[in-house]
């Protein structure tokens, strides 16, 4: 296998991830979702500028160019035996490209949902454990963050405990929950200040906490 075709696999995946939900539905809105609220092109901050009824599409895009970018790296590595390997990179490059768009301005958003359906195409187990942690964390508290962040821990446990005998994939898996972690640490800082703000994820716009 081509150190060549790796390259462009693992390019292609990222280019994808630069094409962010909440930047292009609020562009079709002839808006720019991070002139509102965090400033972050995330999800969590596009249903607090215009509500959840708007949601829909964004979740499309960033779930759909998650499972296409796995999807597309497992079957180039696949004819090699690198399959499983093949899926974590391109799931590791489309999150790169989610959270530091070239074509964005190298602003994006934190991964969470990209990174969840990438665990979903690495291996279900991961992506079951961090839909509970997940769920649990946010409808106990309100705290779409805290959720993300216990999810995001759960990410790289969940490689650990499946993908141990396999070097490369449990790194990769690693290295996603980390930058993961990272995008989250000023939600973090907050949190641990008391001072994260609470979303209700359901409700419309101008009905928020």
């Amino acid at each position: 296998m081509s150190a060549l075709l790796i390259l462009v696999t693992a390019l292609t995946c990222y280019f994808l991830g630069n094409h962010n939900g909440a930047i292009c539905v609020s562009a079709m809105l002839h808006d720019d979702v991070r002139s509102h609220g965090s400033g972050n092109a995330g999800l969590t901050n596009f249903i607090r500028s215009y509500g959840a009824g708007s949601s829909v599409l964004v979740i499309a895009i960033d779930v759909g160019k998650a499972v296409l970018a796995c999807l597309l790296a497992g079957l180039v590595f696949a004819p090699y035996g690198f399959g499983l390997e093949g899926r974590t990179l391109g799931g590791l490059c489309v999150m790169l490209g989610h959270d530091f768009p070239a074509l964005q301005g190298f602003r994006g958003g934190k991964g969470i949902l990209s990174g969840w359906f990438v665990a979903w195409m690495v291996d279900w187990r991961i992506g079951l454990m961090i839909a509970v942690v997940f769920l649990l964390g946010y409808l106990l508290t309100q705290y779409v963050s805290l959720g993300s962040v216990l999810a995001a821990a759960t990410f790289g446990i969940g490689f650990i405990l499946f993908h141990h005998d396999n070097a490369l994939v449990m790194a990769g898996g690693i290295v996603m929950s980390l930058l993961t972690l990272f995008m989250h640490r000023g939600n973090i800082a907050r949190l641990l200040k008391g001072e994260e703000r609470k979303t209700n994820l359901l409700k419309r716009k101008g009905s928020q906490e």
